[in-house]
């Protein structure tokens, strides 16, 4: 079931690559808030549409969480439209390999002080090689 997981997630990861590349374009066309509020507008309907037919949770307990819970979405908006923005100057993959390396470092920092009520990982040197090398990969795609 990991396995299966991890390529799933894998195939995911791919999809960001093409959504990157088709929401670049769109802002050239549209305009970057506006490509990024069109890109949003459609996931949102679609996503709508599958709960509706598939969820099986209860969407009005949204008013019952945390607000600080309900900053996903803002986050990801903010995310799309620094693809939208970015792809077009720099590439997909200079975007994709800074918008890993951001992840990599907070993703890092999330599990070394176990945030948001996650497993605690503490942060060692091979991590830190990780992002390091990250880093380098980051500089030499960026690199003109």
């Amino acid at each position: 079931m990991k396995l299966l997981l991890m390529f799933v997630t894998v195939i995911a990861g791919m999809a960001t690559s093409i959504q990157a590349s088709i929401n670049g374009g769109l802002g050239k066309k549209v305009g970057v808030l506006e490509g990024a509020f069109i890109s949003f507008l459609i996931g949102t309907i679609a996503l709508f549409l599958f709960q509706l037919f598939f969820g099986k949770g209860n969407v009005l307990q949204m008013f019952s969480v945390p607000k600080w819970q309900l900053l996903g979405g803002l986050l990801g908006a903010f995310y799309v439209f620094i693809m939208v923005l970015s792809v077009p100057k720099v590439g997909v993959a200079t975007s994709i390999i800074a918008i890993i390396a951001g992840q990599l470092v907070m993703s890092a920092m999330i599990d070394h002080f176990g945030l948001f009520g996650g497993k605690q990982i503490p942060f060692d040197m091979k991590r830190m090689m990780g992002i390091v090398l990250l880093f380098g990969a980051l500089f030499l795609f960026y690199k003109e």
